[in-house]
């Protein structure tokens, strides 16, 4: 990598450019007073010597007494991604507070679009970046047979991730394959009729986002697309809720039926009685 990469690489960090081109030279000088670094750097020696004693308050130079000048030297690149991370991480604890503030002209959804196998990957890595649950439309049958190794490699994170998932999905034999491993897999699903409810693209429902993969026979035709807005969230979690509801009722298709699915059942039934009397 070239000098002027390097540079922009450290100035990416959170360092001027001034700044930066010190951290490059104290890994060549090591410890060494102020004017051999304006030396390198073809800075001015004074203001060399202000630039490095605020690295020294960033905790990204060290300083120690010399005999008759004060000499610095900079923190491993490693220490250096490590206090990179930190600022980072601060401000992803800060990312909650932050958005409060944003006001309503804050409030336009943010689109993300993604093209081909490598883009429908990244919307799954996204997913796993849930908070809580997803809330998950999906055809079990189609997404096996795209992502082969779909149960090792997204499952199985998603369960290390501690991110429970409810489903909805199509009542067929790869369905009901998945829907009998639901106890080991942190989830939830519940069946609909294949015939009636077809499901070909795959929708989750996360945080404030919305995430859509569309699939094709043909690589080139697959896309995604997450759609980061609360407002659109929160009414698709609602019609999930809806579907969620429904597909409750309809799980006596498939097991015979379970006490509260037959009593809800039977009263949906004195309701339609009910009406046909008017």
């Amino acid at each position: 990598m070239t000098t002027k990469a390097l540079l922009h690489v450290i100035q990416s960090v959170g360092l001027e450019p001034h700044e930066a081109a010190l951290y490059l030279a104290g890994l060549k000088l090591g410890s060494a007073p102020a004017s051999a670094y304006a030396a390198d750097t073809k800075i001015n020696r004074v203001t060399a010597y202000n630039y490095l004693e605020e690295l020294v308050k960033k905790s990204i130079f060290t300083s120690a007494e010399g005999g008759r000048a004060m000499t610095y030297a900079p923190v491993a690149p490693d220490q250096l991604s490590i206090e990179a991370r930190k600022n980072v991480e601060a401000l992803e604890r800060a990312m909650p507070d932050l958005r409060s503030m944003m006001g309503k002209h804050h409030r336009a959804p943010h689109v993300r679009y993604f093209e081909g196998e490598e883009g429908i990957l990244k919307v799954y890595e996204d997913t796993l970046t849930a908070d809580g649950s997803l809330l998950n439309f999906a055809n079990s049958q189609i997404v096996r047979t795209f992502w082969k190794e779909y149960d090792n490699d997204y499952v199985n994170k998603r369960i290390k991730n501690g991110i429970f998932l409810k489903g909805i999905a199509p009542d067929d034999a790869i369905g009901r394959r998945v829907h009998g491993k639901d106890s080991k897999s942190l989830r939830e699903i519940r069946l609909v009729n294949a015939k009636e409810f077809p499901i070909h693209n795959e929708i989750n429902i996360y945080d404030n986002k919305v995430a859509i993969v569309s699939f094709s026979e043909n690589p080139s035709d697959l896309f995604g697309v997450i759609i980061e807005s609360k407002e659109v969230a929160e009414t698709q979690k609602q019609i999930f809720e809806m579907a969620w509801r429904f597909a409750h009722l309809g799980e006596g298709s498939h097991k015979g039926g379970t006490k509260n699915a037959k009593k809800e059942a039977a009263e949906e039934g004195v309701r339609k009685d009910q009406l046909n009397m008017f």
